[in-house]
């Protein structure tokens, strides 16, 4: 393994999804490296940019006034050639030619998966998990959650308004192909009538219309439903609603807004941490490594490790998110 006095050059680079708080990282990674002696380059694009050579020289001058802003200031890309173990390979030669004796990779499960391949290509690498679907399994935290089930939350509030004063159901689709983690929050937080989540839905869609209808008898002027993206078919469903129940039903995707906005506090601190934890990480000779957040601690995990654990909806949120929206008039 490389040793403080050896590894002199770093890179860093974000791919997959972006997320608000991942410029945090970027800035407190090229800042500690520098502070550390370490030469700090930006790779532009993800790994397609990795693999076209897309690689700039990073100043501590280069990374201010960028803490507050959402998105990526290096940009990011999905890279189908980085799955194949050619495209892994000249990834590698690409860093070492380019002199990047450590790698600091910020993304999610995927962007970690190409870390992976690249430390057992004799690359040192570290992860920092910023996704904002929550849904890495080593850690409580991941960068850019925070803001957008916030931006989603603030969303929800005022489609609820607007949907009392006329008296509809609203159904409001937030991003989450294969966690529910933004359904559950947003569910809870708003407190809507139903949350459909990819990993407990049932597809029981009578029971959602008996539940309006129950609701609308009792005098409910608005009925909220939060869908996740990984069930989807909102406007269809809120057309077969208002067909079965008679009540005017208004689909609302909140897309890609998720992604952005200026990062909270939380996203904005925990992300510099981690991202100064994983350059920290290779200057002290480790690679194969993922940055976590557990228990009130910061800690990293060996990166084999970490994309072998599974993660899951906690059932207990869960039950408590049902006992929270049920209707006790019944």
């Amino acid at each position: 393994m490389a040793t403080e006095t050896q590894l002199k050059t770093i890179g860093v680079l974000t791919s997959g999804g972006d997320a608000p708080g991942m410029n945090a990282a970027i800035r407190a990674a090229v800042r500690r490296g520098l502070q550390k002696g370490a030469k700090m380059k930006g790779i532009l694009k993800g790994y397609d940019g990795l693999m076209n050579e897309e690689i700039i020289d990073l100043s501590a001058r280069d990374v201010s006034d960028t803490i507050q802003r959402g998105g990526t200031i290096l940009y990011t890309a999905r890279c189908a050639e980085m799955r194949t173990e050619e495209g892994q390979k000249k990834a590698a030669e690409v860093c070492r030619k380019n002199g990047i004796d450590g790698l600091v990779v910020i993304g999610g499960d995927g962007s970690f998966a190409g870390a992976q391949k690249l430390a057992n290509l004799g690359i040192n690498t570290v992860g920092v998990p910023g996704t904002i679907d929550l849904d890495i399994a080593c850690t409580e935290y991941t960068i850019g959650f925070d803001t957008a089930v916030n931006t989603a939350m603030e969303a929800i509030d005022k489609v609820r308004d607007t949907s009392t004063s006329h008296e509809r159901c609203s159904i409001i689709e937030v991003m989450g192909r294969n966690a529910g983690y933004l359904a559950l929050w947003c569910g809870i937080a708003n407190g809507a009538e139903d949350i459909l989540l990819p990993e407990k839905y049932d597809y029981d869609e009578q029971r959602i219309i008996e539940n309006i209808i129950e609701n609308r008898r009792k005098g409910k002027k608005h009925h909220i439903i939060v869908n996740a993206e990984g069930i989807g078919h909102s406007s269809s469903m809120a057309r077969r609603i208002e067909a079965a129940t008679g009540i005017e039903t208004r689909a609302t995707i909140l897309g890609h807004m998720q992604r952005g906005g200026s990062p909270t506090c939380k996203d904005r601190v925990y992300a510099s941490i981690m991202g100064a934890y994983a350059v920290d990480l290779l200057l002290s000779g480790k690679t194969k490594r993922v940055v976590g957040y557990r228990n009130g601690e910061y800690m990293d995990f060996d990166i084999n490790e970490a994309l072998a654990m599974t993660k899951s909806i906690p059932e207990y949120q869960y039950e408590i998110a049902r006992a929270l929206s049920y209707n006790y008039n019944r």
